[in-house]
């Protein structure tokens, strides 16, 4: 409310995009306020990958929850974590970084200690049933794209662009890395934007899931009209947020090893 007026506000938020975090709290705590981050008027989407790498997935989780207009996208991690929420069981035995979530989520599970049990395999001591239901309704309710009003996409990992959008299997949103890797390979090799072609063109498409430190760099990166937003948050890179209707403005985390020096991460 306008004190001044008694009206109400008119005021609207601006709209950032977030990377791959991989239980990056610290990160991801810098970013929010880096960016002066709203909680209640600004809008993030966030891309993917909150779970597995450090052990901050349910500290992530819940500072996410406090975002009044968020937009949560579903990463392969998510994915995998999901389907422990559902199953009592790991698809990957908690490996790629997901020993981390375990310790994160048991570190408040009232009596539980940080333990795998020796030749247990998957099995570890934390339980679906250890997971707040809010953090099972998070991840459940995540989206495996978004689309806004602008014609902006928005997806994890990409898409089969001979294929129309809406013609995909689920798990291309968020596995797929040819987009991005043809797009930047065709722009090396001195392609023009409109040659390179989508059945379902957009305006811009915003993606995680292949690090940008793969090419040496911890920012992001853009090919034609694609914009990769993992600048390597789950291995040695930062944590990145750009306001996408400035352009490429955009705001970063530390240095991921000088938050999370690796003599104290969690093997």
């Amino acid at each position: 409310m306008d004190t001044k007026t008694g009206n109400k506000s008119l005021r609207t938020g601006r709209t950032l995009v977030m990377g791959d975090i991989h239980g990056t709290y610290q990160a991801l705590k810098q970013c929010l306020e880096r960016s002066g981050f709203d909680y209640g008027y600004d809008t993030l989407i966030q891309l993917g990958d909150v779970a597995d790498g450090h052990d901050g997935v349910y500290d992530c989780v819940e500072e996410l929850l406090k975002i009044k207009n968020l937009v949560a996208i579903s990463g392969n991690h998510d994915v995998w974590f999901r389907e422990f929420i559902a199953t009592d069981f790991h698809p990957y035995y908690w490996n790629h970084g997901g020993k981390d979530t375990v310790m994160s989520y048991l570190k408040h599970a009232r009596g539980k200690g940080l333990c795998f049990p020796s030749g247990s395999g998957y099995k570890t001591s934390l339980n679906s049933s250890d997971i707040p239901a809010t953090h099972r309704q998070f991840f459940s309710s995540q989206r495996l794209y978004y689309i806004d009003k602008e014609n902006r996409c928005f997806v994890h990992g990409g898409f089969d662009r001979y294929v129309p959008f809406s013609d995909q299997s689920e798990s291309t949103y968020y596995w797929d890395r040819m987009l991005w890797s043809e797009a930047l390979s065709q722009q090396e090799n001195g392609s023009k934007k409109e040659e390179y072609c989508m059945e379902t063109p957009f305006r811009e498409v915003y993606l995680g899931h292949t690090p940008t430190t793969n090419w040496g760099v911890d920012h992001p990166m853009r090919a034609f009209n694609i914009i990769n937003m993992d600048t390597g948050a789950g291995s040695t890179g930062r944590l990145s947020i750009m306001d996408i209707d400035t352009g490429e403005y955009y705001w970063q985390s530390d240095p991921i090893p000088d938050l999370y020096p690796p003599d104290k991460l969690t093997k």
